[in-house]
């Protein structure tokens, strides 16, 4: 039994250490939280709902980096959270890079949109995902839980709990996966 802890612990620093040391460098803050990928996770294609309520894919962003943002109306931290990713969106929003939120779970859409209008946010989507399919796909086991991905759709790094996007560090972060880093 011993001997499978101290495995674990192996491969847990192993793949520490082979995470990309230029993304790792730029780490401070809340952003020491986050999870760097030694390779990038394959792109996951479960459907989720636009506001409209029309089913897309995380494909609709290939081409572009994303934060990809997993969130809920009940949930204490988004709330503290998603200011911090609208002024990230405010800032570095375009033709690289955006962000992408999705409610997942039971979040009707009136709900949403009274959450995010209490908290002063109003340049974020309001992409559902009822049945959790997309967040079963990538893995999501609580929230929040933001995803950093490729332009190629592929998971670099992950962070769950709440954090400052909006933060320098977060910012370099994403500006040297803009820039082909990762």
């Amino acid at each position: 039994m011993r001997l499978l802890g101290f495995a674990a612990l192996y491969m847990g620093l192993a793949s520490f250490a082979n995470a990309d040391p230029a993304l790792e460098a730029l780490k401070d803050g809340d952003m020491r939280k986050l999870v760097i990928h030694a390779t990038p996770d394959a792109p996951v294609d479960a459907p989720f709902l636009h506001e409209d309520g029309s089913e897309t894919t995380l494909a609709a962003w290939e081409g572009q980096v994303v934060v990809l943002n997993f969130w809920a109306t009940w949930c204490a931290p988004c709330r503290k959270e998603m200011p911090h990713l609208s002024a990230l969106q405010e800032e570095m929003g375009g033709e690289d890079f955006q962000v992408v939120t999705v409610a997942t779970g039971r979040n009707p859409p009136e709900g949403m949109a009274r959450f995010l209008n209490e908290i002063g946010v109003d340049n974020l989507p309001l992409h559902r995902d009822p049945r959790q399919s997309l967040a079963r796909s990538a893995g999501v086991l609580g929230l929040p839980v933001t995803v950093l991905l490729d332009r190629q759709g592929r998971e670099v790094a992950r962070l769950q709990g709440d954090a400052d996007w909006s933060s320098e560090s977060a910012k370099a972060i994403i500006a040297a996966v803009i820039e082909g880093a990762s």
